[in-house]
């Protein structure tokens, strides 16, 4: 049983060995690593596939319904058996599946870097992340609208297909706007390779100025989110002790077990 004297040499203690860990060592593994978000590349992909649609479903719409949608004249006859009109909107189901898909994928990631303390910049693409989807859904239940009225009055075959027409490039507009502001802010994220926020909230106390830290009580601020900034705090330094201490034992018996004779 170990001496409780606090004058106790280190030599009796293999914890308390007076040959520490080098401090490039240290810094190797205890200083967070940066990684960046991958969805900008998968955001461009299926934008740049959002636009070949939209003028394809044009050019289609064009060639091979005017002047009377009803009859189909594509060269070639590449919509045969179906109507211009369904391949359209089987296109439009197929492209919100992947939109559906980017959402996921973009959720996914994003939650990996709350968990590495970036709340910041998860609150601030919380909604816009969610925006494509809510778009695409709110189109696909216009045209469904659409498609119940054709249904009951097949006349005016022309405007239906104009206003599906209508639907996909205000769409386009809206996806197109709310996915490039999305990647301005994580390519902004990406590059500027930012600590974590409790971090670089740490910068901000070592070098005072008038900003204040945005975890304490600001009036301009909501007592809800003065909360959440809060919890996510306390659950990011409750990881990151748990990796520190799992990262320090491991350091500790490697360095251990390269000196037995001290044990």
């Amino acid at each position: 049983m170990g001496s409780l004297d606090p004058t106790q040499s280190t030599e009796d203690d293999p914890l308390l060995d007076t040959q520490h860990l080098p401090q490039y060592s240290l810094h190797a593994h205890f200083r967070p690593r940066f990684h960046p978000l991958p969805t900008v590349i998968i955001a461009n992909l299926l934008l740049l596939i959002h636009v070949v649609f939209v003028i394809l479903a044009f050019l289609t719409g064009v060639l091979c319904s005017y002047p009377n949608p009803n009859e189909d004249k594509c060269p070639g006859n590449y919509t045969n058996p179906l109507k211009v009109q369904t391949i359209i909107i089987l296109g439009k189901v197929i492209l919100w599946i992947l939109h559906f898909l980017l959402e996921r994928y973009i959720q996914y990631h994003h939650s990996k870097v709350r968990n590495r303390g970036y709340n910041i910049i998860y609150r601030s693409t919380r909604h816009l992340k969610r925006l494509a989807l809510m778009i695409h859904s709110t189109g696909n239940t216009t045209l469904l609208l659409i498609l119940c009225i054709q249904h009951s009055f097949p006349e005016p075959g022309m405007l239906y297909l104009d206003l599906i027409l209508a639907i996909l490039a205000l769409e386009l507009i809206c996806s197109l706007t709310c996915l490039l502001i999305y990647t301005v802010k994580i390519r902004k994220f990406n590059k500027a390779k930012p600590q974590p926020d409790i971090l670089e909230e740490e910068k901000v106390y070592a070098y005072p100025s008038n900003i204040t830290s945005e975890t304490g009580f600001r009036t301009v601020s909501s007592l809800e989110e003065i909360v959440e900034k809060q919890g996510d705090m306390i659950a990011h330094l409750k990881r990151h002790n748990a990796l520190l201490s799992k990262r320090l034992l491991a350091l500790t018996s490697s360095d251990l077990g390269s000196h037995p004779n001290r044990l």
